[in-house]
């Protein structure tokens, strides 16, 4: 195939690896123009692996820079190989742990997430979500609609002292945090990585998850997809929440048993806005769809919209520091692939 370069003498070579229309909404116009200015910029079909087209893999020869996003074909050691001045990964979307080996942090490579970029919408959803849920704003809303008469407002508990329980001190779950201390609440964390010092200094109180679920009004799940939080939030635990609270999940599907909780939620005891779900999508005969007390969202808390468009701006400024020799604000550490999602 052709390799489109974007001439950029003496700087930075960048191979780009990720799928349109993606691409185009990463990196617009002025995102782009900063790009190259300080790289010469190699377009590939992110559908591709690296080293099936000879054009690629002759082209991996000089890459200093794989600047990926969604849709990149797995970085493996033979691709890493092929790329011997290989310096830096900066992906422009969020987790690496899918497609990017381990050996490349074996042989110095740096690797970069926009992570950050894309937690800011979903931490922004889940506080909308949380004062909402104190309104009890979706199940007046299902309630509204079905029966076309006015229901009491004044039903709802309200967000005064209410307490939220946040599971999981992520990064996200640390976005929540800090931007619930506008509102009067009571915040409680569960994080076995937590100490109650860095609780505190998030504004909430360190707690045991029995202690999570059976104090908290809407609890809020902010774990991350590991073997060992599969099913973490089981019928125990969700049988501790109290009658009328509200469970909040912008995470992942499975961390929540999904049997148990179509239980819950079908029984009324419970309210539930999902963005993420176990199957996702769900089948359409679940009995979560036709439930008033549930509110689902197609897994758009995160990046939609203008919002992809901070993904690729922390990707070029990361491609900026390396090219002024300044190190990397977002870096992602061997360490650090054992807790991420």
């Amino acid at each position: 195939m052709r390799i489109d370069p974007v001439s950029a003498p003496d700087r930075l070579t960048v191979l780009l690896a990720m799928k349109e229309p993606g691409r185009s909404r990463v990196l617009i116009p002025p995102v782009r123009d900063r790009l190259e200015k300080v790289a010469q910029v190699l377009r590939v079909q992110a559908d591709r692996t690296f080293l099936d087209d000879p054009a690629i893999r002759a082209a991996l020869a000089d890459v200093e820079v794989l600047l990926t996003g969604w849709g990149c074909p797995q970085i493996t050691p033979e691709v890493l190989d092929a790329a011997p001045k290989l310096r830096a990964i900066v992906h422009a979307a969020g987790s690496v742990k899918g497609f990017v080996s381990p050996v490349a942090f074996e042989r110095g490579i740096q690797v970069s997430s926009a992570v950050v970029a894309n937690a800011l919408p979903v931490a922004e959803f889940t506080v909308a979500a949380i004062v909402m849920s104190g309104k009890r704003a979706f199940r007046l809303n299902a309630e509204y609609k079905a029966t076309r008469r006015r229901p009491d407002p004044t039903s709802a508990p309200g967000n005064y002292r209410t307490t939220v329980g946040l599971l999981g001190a992520s990064r996200i779950g640390r976005m929540v945090a800090e931007r619930l201390r506008g509102f009067d609440l009571e915040v409680l964390i569960s994080d076995p990585y937590l100490s109650a010092t860095d609780a505190a200094a998030l504004g909430a109180d360190l707690v045991g998850l029995d202690d999570l679920f059976s104090r908290s009004d809407v609890l809020s799940v902010h774990a991350p997809l590991l073997p060992e939080t599969v099913g973490l939030v089981d019928g125990r635990l969700l049988g501790l929440l109290r009658d009328g609270s509200v469970l909040i999940n912008t995470a992942r599907g499975k961390i929540i048993d999904a049997d148990a909780l179509e239980r819950e939620c079908v029984a009324g005891r419970i309210d539930a806005v999902l963005d993420v779900t176990d199957p996702e999508p769900l089948p359409p005969d679940s009995k979560l769809f036709d439930l008033p007390n549930v509110f689902i969202t197609p897994h758009s808390a995160g990046a939609v919209g203008n919002e992809v468009a901070r993904l690729g701006e922390l990707a070029v400024g990361e491609i900026e520091r390396l090219a002024t020799g300044q190190p990397l604000q977002h870096a992602i550490s061997p360490e650090d692939l054992g807790r991420i999602a």
